[in-house]
């Protein structure tokens, strides 16, 4: 039985990676900050015979994060895929983009990336076995107006993501970056900047799909980067 720990897993990409994941047969460690979300997610996918674990965790924060794998590794096993999903979207014109907009941007989308999967990777060595799964964004090719903090954050997580599948594929652990466009979620709902059809964008369920395909290629295949795009917009 294979285990997946998931980070900003009780919504929008999250949730449904989990719940995409947990049908096709993987155990689940979910991480979310809010510990009541979590028991409500862990306990529907229970309901539906999906052995799931959560870590309420703030994975931006290293003391935080460690525990979370250190919590869920203890529940579960070591993870042998970790979806980096936990990620904030503040869309402002760049003079009223405050300094701690700025840091909590960074912290969440790329902070945590370093943290959890510096966590995970020693497990993953010593079995010379692991995928790790980075959700980027389409704006981690492209700018957009109002998205210089976001925008910033997506290509380094382009660059880290790069940087470490050349590293770690010499020791059979697959890096995988997931560059979705825009997708129907609260975070997207929430920027007056930005708009969009909802019925025209992508849903969670979409990239969900495209993570659950990405990972189950043959072991010796890897799909470095996927981006994904409404089929007509």
């Amino acid at each position: 039985m294979s285990i997946a720990f998931i980070t900003g897993a009780t919504q929008g990409i999250g949730r449904a990676t989990a719940l995409a994941l947990g049908h096709a047969g993987y155990t689940l460690g979910l991480c979310a900050r809010t510990e009541s979300t979590i028991e409500e997610l862990v306990n529907e996918l229970s309901r539906e015979g999906i052995e799931a674990a959560g870590a309420a965790a703030d994975v931006g924060h290293p003391d935080q994060a460690q525990r979370a794998v250190d919590d869920l590794t203890r529940a579960l096993g070591p993870a042998d895929v970790l979806v980096n999903n936990a990620g904030i979207l503040i869309a402002k014109p760049f003079l009223d983009l405050t300094l701690d907009d700025w840091d909590a941007t960074m912290a969440t989308n790329v902070r945590s990336l370093y943290l959890m999967t510096r966590a995970v990777v020693p497990a993953m060595r010593r079995r010379r076995s692991g995928t790790i799964v980075n959700v980027a964004s389409l704006a981690g090719r492209n700018g957009f107006a109002g998205g210089t903090a976001y925008t910033a954050s997506k290509h380094a997580v382009l660059g880290f993501s790069r940087s470490l599948m050349l590293e770690l594929r010499k020791e059979d652990i697959r890096v995988i970056t997931i560059l979705p466009g825009s997708v129907a979620t609260g975070m997207l709902r929430d920027q007056t900047m930005l708009k969009s059809d909802p019925k025209k964008i992508l849903r969670p369920d979409d990239v969900a799909a495209t993570i659950l395909h990405a990972i189950q290629l043959p072991e010796r295949a890897m799909v470095s980067e996927l981006d994904i795009r409404p089929t007509n917009p």
